[in-house]
């Protein structure tokens, strides 16, 4: 497989459901969860209404809130809605992990990751799933046409932004937005991975599936999209993620030069 230099498929949303047939496999679009219940119906609705070959896993753990228990009776009435259920607040990196594993029992053959608070718009699932006709991992990136964010105060602007130059400064990775959350993956990619040495809890946990990814000869693409500031409930951003991200980005390529990744 070749690394080619990640290019930006022109977007095509469509008109709705079914609108981009470039691609016509099973996908699987994982939603971590943890007190999401004003966003998650809504979230579940409209990425079933985009496309009819698409599943959601929300991976929720153990929401106090009552998000896992309302996803329950989404499933109860929809075939394509499934949860998972976490005894508790494990990190962003394992939830995906877990999905990850879970998709690939059932035979998906692309599987996405995606916010449930609303941040990331289901009508870019189109133009992912047209780019996988070119990349093994396609990125929703904020920052390859522009600076595309809504209703981020600057400081958290500013350090997604500077996190992404220095990510790609260290591990040499060509993408704007290493760090986006909004990505698909086909399925060859996770099955190539070792997905036991992960070891990401964070939002580093992007960069780390990026750069094992690109380490494994993958091609890795960037599609344009807007990222609008969650629309309900509370960031999970902390000063630990931030702390993680500093250091484990020096790790990932220690590893790759000593071959240990």
């Amino acid at each position: 497989m070749s690394t080619d230099t990640p290019s930006s498929p022109a977007p095509d949303h469509g008109e709705g459901p079914e609108s981009d047939p470039a691609v016509d496999r099973r996908g699987l679009v994982i939603l971590p969860t943890y007190n999401e219940i004003d966003s998650i119906a809504g979230i579940i609705s409209a990425v079933l209404a985009r496309d009819s070959r698409l599943s959601v896993l929300v991976v929720d753990d153990a929401s106090p809130d009552g998000t896992g228990a309302l996803v329950d009776s989404i499933a109860a009435e929809e075939r394509r809605v499934h949860a998972l259920h976490r005894e508790g607040k494990s990190g962003l990196g394992s939830a995906y992990v877990a999905g990850f594993r879970w998709a690939l029992e059932r035979d998906f053959d692309l599987i996405f990751e995606m916010d449930a608070d609303g941040s990331h718009d289901p009508r870019y699932l189109s133009d992912m799933i047209a780019a996988t006709a070119a990349f093994d991992v396609v990125v929703g990136s904020r920052y390859t046409a522009g600076v595309n964010v809504i209703n981020w105060p600057m400081s958290r602007l500013l350090l997604s932004y500077y996190a992404n130059r220095y990510a790609r400064f260290v591990t040499g990775l060509r993408l704007a937005d290493s760090t986006s959350g909004f990505k698909c993956f086909t399925r060859p990619v996770l099955e190539a991975l070792d997905l036991d040495a992960v070891g990401s809890t964070g939002y580093t946990f992007q960069i780390e599936m990026n750069f094992r990814a690109w380490k494994k000869g993958f091609r890795i693409g960037e599609v344009p999209i807007v990222f609008t500031d969650r629309v309900a409930g509370r960031s999970k951003m902390s000063g630990a993620i931030v702390r993680e991200a500093v250091w484990r980005v020096w790790a990932l390529r220690l590893r790759s030069l000593l071959g240990r990744l």
